[in-house]
């Protein structure tokens, strides 16, 4: 199977569709697939789903589906840094289904296994457990968590060999592996794309299985969330 594709758009030709569910890696703005995002931004697909740890920032990675109203659903955990998420959220224009981190990276990975929910102790108690089936185990209370399963997942690797064997690099690592799983079909970006074989095998983070179309996705600028400085002290 030819898995390489020359851009970002053609490797999601086919795959978009209004009202449907995505899935996507990365963590703030670490480890995004940037060139997937641009795509379905300039597709002009609507009414999306998005599962994700949070929505970028403003104008920068999901936050630029969100700017052109492209979401109607972002099921989260953190969105603390996105001012325009915050507006639409307030402004009733956008459904939140907050998730705690942990919990959304397994509903990620249960998707992905074929299983349809599960019982945590996360969140028991909170607003998080409101609607929610809840069940007694060894005298504690656990709540009923759904296994997310999208229809596309978006990631972000560091390397890949042709044949769609993946590595992420150090925290870059974060919800790209549970989302590419959890969707019906991922499409990854890497950095680099070696030949079958030069990939040690014990190193391989997402087997081939689970990756279905490929870009090459650099260069990359990179970009900080929130740039920190500290005065010089006089000489």
């Amino acid at each position: 199977m030819q898995k390489i594709y020359p851009r970002a758009e053609a490797a999601l030709e086919g795959l978009l569709f209004d009202g449907m569910t995505i899935a996507a890696g990365g963590f703030g703005l670490c480890g995004i697939p940037e060139r997937l995002i641009d795509a379905i931004q300039a597709s002009g697909v609507r009414d999306l789903t998005v599962a994700s740890n949070n929505a970028g920032i403003d104008n920068e990675g999901l936050g630029k589906l969100l700017r052109t109203r492209q979401v109607k659903k972002m099921i989260s955990s953190y969105v603390g840094e996105n001012k325009e998420f915050e507006r639409q959220f307030l402004a009733g224009e956008l459904e939140v289904e907050f998730t705690p981190q942990g919990t959304l990276a397994e509903r990620m990975r249960a998707g992905g296994a074929g299983i349809a929910g599960f019982y945590t102790k996360t969140g028991v108690g909170t607003v998080v457990a409101e609607g929610k089936e809840t069940r007694e185990f060894d005298g504690e209370t656990y709540v009923l968590e759904r296994g997310i399963r999208a229809d596309l997942s978006i990631v972000k690797g560091w390397k890949a060999d042709e044949a769609g064997n993946l590595m992420f690099r150090k925290t870059a690592r974060n919800f790209n592996l549970p989302a590419a799983t959890g969707g019906r079909i991922c499409v990854a970006e890497v950095e680099e794309i070696v030949p079958v074989g030069s990939l040690d095998p014990d190193c391989i983070h997402l087997p081939s299985i689970s990756v279905k179309r490929m870009i090459l996705g650099a260069p990359y600028d990179k970009k900080i969330e929130f740039r920190t400085v500290r005065q010089r002290e006089a000489a």
